[in-house]
């Protein structure tokens, strides 16, 4: 368990980089937001994949505070990121 959470949080950490920097490049405003939003949902998995790991793993009562901050936050980016993505996705097919 501990080897896959460690696999989910380089893997989302490099795409966050990678929608980011793509998010940077776009010319137009709503690529530019549909690469934001994916963003946001990568950064999302990054901090539950983070707070999980801390939770699982816990060395004290700092890590069980700081896993669970983490994971709420990271929920909370998952699902505002995925509702913005669906919206503006819809967006880009009309």
């Amino acid at each position: 368990m501990d080897k896959l959470l460690t696999i989910i949080i380089v893997i989302s950490a490099v795409f966050f980089i990678y929608n980011k920097i793509r998010s940077w490049r776009a010319n137009e405003s709503l690529l530019k937001r549909i690469y934001q939003t994916k963003s946001s949902l990568t950064l999302g998995f990054f901090l539950t994949a983070f707070g999980a790991n801390l939770l699982i793993y816990q060395r004290s009562m700092i890590d069980i505070v700081v896993g669970t901050v983490f994971t709420i936050l990271g929920i909370a980016n998952i699902f505002y990121g995925f509702k913005a993505s669906r919206h503006y996705i819809a967006q880009l097919n009309d």
